[in-house]
């Protein structure tokens, strides 16, 4: 990952709304959830700011969205979250190993 686009990707998780908004989605997996369910799940109105701030998420490359009829589905991309990951961790402790070892999500499994 090229340091623009983690700063992209940080700069959008750096404020609540869309971290909180990352993490819900996160744990919805593969398939994503509609807007009106996003909204239920933070407690707030599905109107234009939830929508602006699913529009940053889609432009830092961390979600995708999808229509299906009415509907509009965000999802994260979990390649992008895992390259992420990567990036932030790769020279952890110099080398010498941190301890615990932590996987990332399987995009197989979220699915």
């Amino acid at each position: 990952m090229e340091s623009n686009l983690a700063v992209a990707a940080l700069g959008a998780l750096a404020h609540e709304t869309r971290l909180e908004i990352f993490r819900l989605l996160v744990r919805a997996g593969g398939g994503g959830l509609s807007v009106g369910r996003i909204a239920e799940g933070l407690g707030v109105e599905a109107n234009g700011r939830l929508t602006f701030h699913l529009k940053e998420l889609v432009a830092a490359g961390l979600a995708a969205s999808r229509q299906e009829g009415r509907f509009v589905f965000y999802s994260t991309d979990y390649v992008a979250m895992n390259e992420l990951l990567r990036y932030l961790t790769e020279d952890c402790c110099g080398g010498l190993g941190c301890g615990e070892v932590v996987e990332s999500c399987n995009p197989e499994k979220c699915a």
